[in-house]
């Protein structure tokens, strides 16, 4: 018996009962999915694989990530040279102007729908108003009206989600309650984005940044993925930043750019009297970040950061009012809590929560495998009124049981029929864990889920998942079937012009979603 298993024999499982109050209350220290419906627990356990709940949840983030990349990829360049009087940098636009852009952007109507709002509709507790003529933020709001609508749709449904929660974080720092849309524009509150710079979660939090603010981040617990740790986490930052910088908005862009680069740029400031190294809060204001923006001494996409900003909040507080007429907000999630003291997947907690594996992933995010860490206590979260029924089930549950599953990542060379072999399953039970797998197309590092239930863990199965890899693509000459990346493309442009799918297209050159492309690189072309 190993270790692992005389470990699971002595498991013990307690029930902390959380009361979560609904959205925006104050009652509970959590707030987050809607308790699921209880369902037939043969159905959940043949119908909703951990395998198929995974790859949901994998494509979902990867449709997130490209219009998260888009944002600051895809827009016309605020200093781009057009034939008409809007050629100037991203500088606040006024008078006639103003309205000729708006109508511009928004018909006849763009006046009054960007114009100052009457007393009775929303506020706002960060500085909307001054700024909603900028360029930049038209051209954002025309984004998220238009170019990706769809997805901003469900961005604005999951606002539900977490709202609340967030809120009541902030207000606690005293912090505006508005920069709930940070979250917004860092993920579309999506707890699984991860951007190409490999910062994770619903706050995009780099590994570095989140163990400085208590998160933690190992191959077996990734607390970026945890909505509620991320936010306590995320709120502590900001709130550091403002009260170094002074402004909230210079806080916002040094959460974007690191706050070294936004105060190098405030010493450029003619009259900035900071000198570098701190200095008056009292000299800079929210204006101070449209200054350096003006001046491009901030990168590109941290002088749209802000402009980001107010373009999410305008429409998430009156989404109506820019055409949002079906979104249904989802209700916060509510939950009970248990602690458990040894490795056990996610997907028996489903079964003897009477519930589905894509409910616990997501009250769950951050068991980054889909399973608790062996030899390690930790908190999992179950549907409110089922703390008390799983821990009875699990008592009584055999140790070979709670795990069904193990991982293992694919190395060069292998196929699936050798992995089954390893694994000493057949290559059917393979295929019907990991129903996205494709047989004859394994790739390196990738993740392959093993059913094991009933059976043996074996010693060696706990692996190490591989760090991401974000390969370029090489600079060599472009040829026929190629393309050049010009500045400023994505994939899912280069794949749309050459009328190719996206997965084909990145399956092709060895990419991801997440890898990055730069001007000048060289994209084959599969054909069609």
């Amino acid at each position: 018996m190993t270790t692992l298993q005389r470990g699971l024999g002595t498991a013990t499982l307690a029930v902390l009962v959380v009361g979560v109050a609904a959205c925006g209350g104050a009652a509970g220290s959590h707030a987050g999915a809607v308790e699921p419906a209880v369902r037939d627990t043969t159905a959940v356990h043949t119908v909703d694989s951990l395998g198929a709940a995974i790859a949901r949840v994998e494509q979902d983030s990867a449709a997130d990530q490209q219009v998260l990349d888009s944002l600051h990829r895809t827009l016309p360049r605020a200093d781009s040279t057009r034939p008409r009087s809007d050629s100037a940098a991203a500088a606040a636009v006024k008078g006639e102007e103003v309205e000729r852009e708006a109508v511009r952007l928004f018909g006849a109507e763009g006046k009054a729908v960007i114009g100052a709002a009457p007393p009775a509709e929303p506020t706002f507790d960060i500085d909307v108003s001054s700024f909603a003529m900028n360029r930049r933020v038209l051209q954002y709001l025309e984004f998220f009206r238009l170019d990706s609508r769809d997805r901003f749709e469900i961005w604005l449904a999951r606002l539900g989600r977490y709202e609340g929660m967030i809120r009541d974080r902030l207000r606690a720092k005293r912090l505006p309650e508005d920069l709930v849309y940070l979250s917004l524009i860092e993920s579309g509150f999506s707890n699984t984005a991860v951007s190409r710079a490999k910062a994770v979660g619903m706050w995009q939090f780099m590994a570095s940044t989140a163990r400085l603010y208590g998160l933690t981040v190992d191959p077996w617990v990734d607390e970026r993925r945890d909505p509620y740790k991320a936010t306590e986490a995320a709120v502590n930052y900001l709130a550091d930043l403002r009260e170094r910088l002074g402004s909230v908005y210079l806080a916002a862009a040094a959460y974007n750019a690191g706050v070294g680069r936004i105060e190098r740029g405030i010493a450029r400031l003619p009259g900035g009297g900071r000198g570098g190294s701190g200095g008056d809060p009292d000299s800079v204001s929210d204006l101070t970040f449209f200054q350096l923006a003006d001046r491009r001494y901030l990168r590109r996409e941290t002088r749209d950061y802000v402009p980001k900003l107010i373009a999410a909040s305008l429409i998430a507080k009156q989404p109506r009012r820019y055409g949002f007429e079906d979104v249904e907000p989802l209700p916060p999630l509510v939950f009970d809590e248990i602690t458990v003291a040894d490795a056990t997947g996610l997907d028996v907690i489903a079964r003897l929560a009477d519930t589905s594996v894509a409910a616990i992933l997501e009250l769950n995010s951050q068991f980054v495998r889909g399973i608790t860490p062996p030899g390690r206590v930790v908190v999992v979260r179950v549907p409110r009124g089922r703390g008390t029924h799983v821990a009875e089930r699990y008592d009584s549950l055999p140790a070979t049981d709670r795990i069904t599953f193990v991982d293992h990542y694919v190395s060069r060379g292998q196929t699936l029929s050798e992995i089954a072999k390893r694994y000493r399953v057949t290559l059917a039970m393979l295929e019907g864990a990991n129903p996205h797998v494709r047989t004859h197309a394994l790739r390196v590092g990738q993740r392959i889920i093993i059913p094991m239930s009933g059976r043996i863990v074996p010693a060696g199965a706990w692996s190490t998942p591989p760090e991401p890899r974000y390969r370029r693509v090489s600079r060599t000459e472009a040829s026929r079937g190629s393309h050049r990346v010009q500045s400023g493309e994505t994939v899912s442009e280069i794949a749309r012009r050459y009328g190719v799918s996206l997965t084909a297209l990145l399956n092709y050159n060895g990419l991801t979603i997440t890898s990055v492309i730069r001007a000048g690189d060289v994209i084959k072309i599969p054909q069609k």
